[in-house]
């Protein structure tokens, strides 16, 4: 079998040196190529021609999200796994509708960095575990017709675990600040659950959100 060519891109010369020495343990893997910005990324691959990039998610001048975008118009063949420390979901979204095909968090095992290569060279995707299933399902309900679900469910149905949760702590009189902070979100994003929310239910302030979560149970608020 043909070796699953790899261009490796960081840009911390060490980071980028002690991946490269992990890699070079794996049978079946080679690398082509390295690069220190989302730039020169892009200039390697007209000739190095691989077949996975394994991609800081911060990078100067064009970042890994940035870069994975433009390699989605141009090579869509090549796979990109966006390597992280962030494990939220403003993240972790933003990787997926940029079309990487893996996600893989910097704490992870040497193993795991293995199985995600692979994965993705099999044309799967691989999320580390920690990142939560919620985000996934979310996501998916995001970009499926009708958000994947049926045409007749009830306007509750059609919610999502995170626009409840929201919903849930909007109802016991959280602020934007608290319910981010629980949740480990922006207050942004939070915002945009409640912009969300409040378009899905046909509601248009707070307090319709409030008698809304009581008469469905979500709250005795």
């Amino acid at each position: 079998m043909n070796p699953i060519r790899i261009v490796l891109a960081d840009d911390h010369t060490l980071v980028r040196a002690g991946i490269h020495s992990l890699l070079e343990k794996f049978t079946g893997i080679e690398i082509v190529g390295q690069a220190n910005s989302g730039y020169a990324v892009l200039d390697l691959l007209e000739t190095c021609a691989p077949d996975v990039i394994l991609m800081d998610i911060m990078m100067p001048e064009m970042n890994g999200i940035e870069t994975a975008n433009v390699i989605r118009r141009r090579f869509p063949a090549i796979r990109v796994i966006i390597l992280s420390m962030h494990a939220n979901e403003e993240y972790v979204v933003q990787a997926l509708q940029a079309g990487v095909a893996g996600y893989l968090l910097k704490d992870a095992a040497t193993a795991e960095l293995e199985l995600a290569i692979r994965a993705v060279a099999r044309g799967e995707t691989y999320l580390s575990p920690p990142i939560s299933k919620q985000v996934v399902e979310e996501y998916l309900l995001r970009v499926r017709p009708n958000n994947g679900l049926d045409p007749a469910a009830s306007p509750f149905e059609r919610l999502t675990p995170r626009q409840r949760q929201v919903l849930q702590l909007i109802a016991e009189g959280r602020s934007m600040q608290e319910i981010a902070s629980e949740l480990k979100l922006s207050v942004k994003t939070v915002e945009t659950h409640r912009a969300q929310l409040m378009e899905r239910l046909g509601l248009y302030d707070i307090a319709g959100l409030v008698r809304y979560a009581i008469r469905t149970g979500i709250t005795s608020a």
